[in-house]
């Protein structure tokens, strides 16, 4: 009773937190992206890079820019990794003598720049400060800003009639990162430290054992990191166990504010659309379908780490193992569903320890496309992706064109919603299948049966749609999965985004229609029961079978 009273008190006070911040959080970022002055510092960097900030991008020039920028970066940050040895606080790491691999580095170069924080190593153990600070931290910035300018895009293109134009991705790039992740992340950096995260650049404590052997404790400069991994939705850890180190996360109230500074953006960007769009109930329909599959998953899993089927878990009376104490199961539960639904990957418990019934609805929620409520723009986009399919369904049941606030659906509109829902399917059922049945994976697995399979798809799933977390019990240092789940990474970030933007250029070419007699409402509930339904829809049809030889055959042995 005391552990239930407890979870809920923790619950409520999360809602409360994300309900306060909602409605000013998500103004404050429909002006940054709206207002026509540019800051001084904005400025600055503009004359420094020869940014025009007047001018505005058609879409294949923004999403140029997209992938040359992100190309540009995955190229610096691997040579910055393999420098590592020539570099100051390296303290001799690396996972290749006293270098980061060659594999080992593309992996973590993609893993950061597109928004996965996928981990196949010991951060304490293979990357120095200066790779933590100088390279990962800053694309823990980079990848949430390109995210955010990519939804900015797309909810500009609704607004906009007989356009050819975007908006311009250096300026909402610059401003997503200078005026919305800097700031939030240095406030709860500060936070963070003073309720007792680390921060610190020596390479660890000298201490004595019980046993008087002598023993090091790793250290790192990991509040600063840990407040930008959260709120944008980044997700690796300067630490192995991650957020259930008691350096990066040292007790119950760290915990709740970490999930939600995980959660904040995603759900207040849904007040920024219906802001922008100048009909609030928009963003309340999608926020509402956010909200519901996100708190019926929390439901779901916490039922099933309170009533296990392990004969040592119903000894015990619910399943501990693999979770934090000061965190216990309502604390793990909340962080487990809300990493899982956002492409964060952060953890502060061993997913892999779950219950098959509750690790099934990690898995699931990252298998929805991760809109519950998403990453830091990649949630909106998503939603909004899915919601373009749910208007078309509705327009084929009733014999009309369908319509989106304003704006018809056509061919190419669908063309390029299917391909963007598409893309993370593909990369997750081809690379768990070829995982499978190449004869050199099963030494990579720690278990064998529904639950060594449920390893491998929770490893692509969560790569291809770029979370990063992990069942741990799968170990993919070798050269097969630092490649092919780097591939993964790449192409589950980018052609989603490349297909929403290309949504959206057709999008603001045409121009506004007024809504008719036989325009479907898209600002009420029943809109959003079709949403909600057209996400479960398209995950069931295109998982179940995968989901049966895994998690569902292990929740009910």
């Amino acid at each position: 009773m005391n552990d239930t009273l407890a979870g809920l008190l923790q619950g409520l006070l999360l809602l409360v937190l994300l309900a306060a911040a909602y409605v000013p959080l998500g103004d404050y970022m429909a002006r940054v992206f709206t207002s026509p002055k540019h800051l001084r510092a904005e400025r600055v960097l503009y004359r420094a890079l020869r940014v025009d900030p007047g001018s505005e991008q058609r879409w294949q020039t923004y999403a140029a820019a997209v992938i040359g920028f992100s190309f540009v970066s995955v190229v610096l940050l691997y040579v910055l990794q393999r420098l590592q040895p020539l570099l100051p606080f390296g303290f001799g790491r690396g996972n290749d003598g006293n270098q980061i691999s060659p594999a080992m580095a593309f992996n973590n170069a993609v893993s950061f720049v597109t928004n996965t924080n996928w981990q196949s190593y010991v951060p304490e153990q293979v990357a120095g400060h200066t790779i933590q600070m100088l390279g990962f931290t800053v694309q823990n910035f980079a990848s949430a800003a390109v995210g955010l300018a990519v939804a900015i895009a797309l909810t500009r293109a609704f607004l906009r009639s007989a356009a050819e134009r975007l908006g311009n991705f250096w300026v909402d790039l610059t401003r997503g990162t200078l005026r919305i992740l800097l700031p939030f992340a240095f406030v709860s950096a500060i936070l963070l430290v003073a309720l007792g995260a680390a921060m610190s650049l020596r390479s660890g404590i000298d201490v004595t054992n019980v046993d008087g052997t002598a023993y090091t404790i790793p250290i790192a400069p990991s509040g600063s990191q840990e407040a930008i991994k959260e709120f944008g939705t980044n997700g690796g850890g300067i630490f192995n166990a991650n957020s259930a180190h008691p350096f990066e996360s040292p007790n119950a109230l760290s915990n709740i504010l970490e999930i939600f500074l995980l959660l904040v953006v995603p759900v207040s960007l849904t007040r920024t659309f219906g802001t922008m769009m100048g009909d609030r109930r928009q963003g309340l329909v999608l926020v509402s379908v956010m909200g519901t599959i996100w708190a019926a998953f929390v439901a779901v899993a916490w039922l099933a780490e309170t009533h296990p089927n392990g004969p040592a878990a119903l000894a015990a009376g619910a399943a501990m193992e693999g979770k934090e104490t000061r965190f216990g199961i309502p604390g793990s539960v909340l962080f487990a569903v809300s990493t899982t639904g956002t492409s964060t990957g952060a953890v502060d418990s061993l997913h892999d320890s779950f219950t098959g019934g509750a690790g099934g609805v990690a898995l699931l929620n990252i298998l929805l496309g991760e809109v519950a409520p998403g990453g830091v723009g990649t949630g909106l986009y998503g939603i909004l992706v899915l919601a373009i399919i749910a208007v078309f369904l509705a327009g084929l049941m009733v014999g009309r064109t369908p319509e989106y606030l304003g704006k018809k659906l056509g061919r190419v509109e669908v063309t390029a919603a299917v391909i963007s829902i598409l893309a993370m399917p593909t990369l997750v059922l081809l690379g768990s299948g070829l995982a499978i049945i190449l004869p050199d994976t099963g030494s990579a697995l720690n278990n064998d049966g529904s639950h060594g399979f449920s390893e491998v798809l929770y490893a692509f799933a969560s790569a291809s749609n770029n979370n990063g977390s992990a069942f741990a019990g799968i170990t993919v240092t070798s050269d097969f999965f630092q490649s092919a789940l780097g591939i993964c990474m790449l192409l589950g970030r980018f052609v989603p985004i490349l297909a929403t933007l290309a949504l959206a250029g057709s999008l603001a070419k045409q121009k506004r229609v007024t809504a008719g007699a036989g325009t479907l409402p898209t600002d009420g509930p029943l809109f959003g029961v079709l949403v909600g339904g057209t996400i479960l829809l398209v995950s069931a049809l295109t998982f179940f079978p995968a989901l049966a030889l895994g998690p569902l055959v292990e929740a009910l042995s």
